[in-house]
């Protein structure tokens, strides 16, 4: 009989084994071996979230994990769907960089519910209550930056803005761009459009900005892809006095800058930053650390004066 419960008690301790699978102990907390992350980004036909995610992955690599990329091509349904499929697949984590403000609001909090943490990447939630952190630029001094550099380089101005009214990052460019310049006397806004921050349909919406108000001078563009289709219809229309800004510091935008000392500009991200610091913090995160909540990454404005520092090739 005792050799009997030895028996038993061995084979218990055994199945509990068994159960752990792959689960290791790190300071205290459960781990697996080889963890699995989700990662959703608005478009990956925008070099910027392509150079987040290469740091994403290099550093998830390096951790000797994995990194399931989905692509929702800007429909908010579709994200959501790739959201609820990383739930059901109990990945370890999620790096989300939302379609548009709101809609991922349900199931982001699922996930909170089921255990898995979610840091948002360069754009946020307007409740962000569900989410580990946010790790972004500080957009609305992005918008003020190029605000304050108009207003040091011309005496007037007839703006025409490029929005991506849904994407809290977008919006807050354009309010920081407003708080400078919307009461003082001379600049005015004379049209606006949106455009989701794409080149393909920034250039039309722009080419209509032109038809409607063909008189204006300076464009605000909630990002450089935009600003390069604004750029692109401008020229189409013979209207290469206009003054363009940008935000991002693609190698695209400075090489028009090192080209048009004066006539562009642009507010230089580091995807560079943000992919990395959004890694570390996650894996800070689930060794037990606790991590800020809002995690802000500094902007600084590329012009002529200031193009010299900076790589044309590469992103900062």
């Amino acid at each position: 009989m005792k050799n009997l419960k030895g028996n038993l008690r061995f084979w218990l301790v055994m199945m509990a084994v068994f159960a752990l699978g792959s689960l290791v102990f790190t300071a205290g907390i459960i781990r697996r071996e080889h963890l699995v992350f989700g990662a959703t980004y608005m478009t990956m036909n925008n070099p910027f979230y392509q150079v987040i995610n290469t740091e994403l992955r290099k550093a998830v690599t390096e951790h000797g994990d994995s990194l399931v990329v989905r692509d929702p091509l800007m429909n908010a349904d579709r994200q959501i769907e790739q959201v609820e499929q990383f739930i059901a697949d109990d990945v370890d984590g999620i790096f989300v960089n939302p379609v548009d403000s709101v809609s991922l609001g349900p199931v982001l909090r699922r996930a909170q519910k089921a255990g898995i943490p979610v840091i948002a990447v360069d754009s946020t939630l307007k409740d962000d209550s569900m989410l580990l952190s946010t790790v972004i630029s500080d957009n609305y001094d992005a918008g003020r930056q190029c605000g304050q550099d108009l207003l040091e380089k011309t005496d007037s101005a007839r703006i025409w803005l490029l929005r991506h009214s849904e994407a809290v990052s977008a919006s807050d460019r354009i309010r920081g761009f407003l708080s400078v310049v919307e009461s003082v006397p001379g600049y005015t806004v004379i049209g606006e459009a949106e455009c989701e921050g794409q080149l393909e349909q920034a250039m039309p919406a722009m080419e209509e900005l032109i038809r409607l108000h063909p008189d204006g001078s300076v464009v605000m563009a909630l990002n450089d892809p935009s600003a390069l289709g604004a750029i692109a219809a401008l020229e189409e229309a013979g209207l290469n006095s206009v003054l363009v800004y940008g935000i991002d510091g693609t190698p695209d935008m400075k090489s028009r800058i090192a080209v048009h000392p004066s006539q562009f500009a642009t507010v230089a991200q580091s995807p560079i930053s943000i992919g990395s610091i959004a890694a570390s913090t996650m894996y800070e995160h689930l060794s037990g650390k606790r991590v800020p909540h809002y995690i802000p990454v500094e902007v600084s404005l590329i012009d002529g004066k200031t193009i010299g520092g900076y790589s044309l090739t590469e992103w900062q």
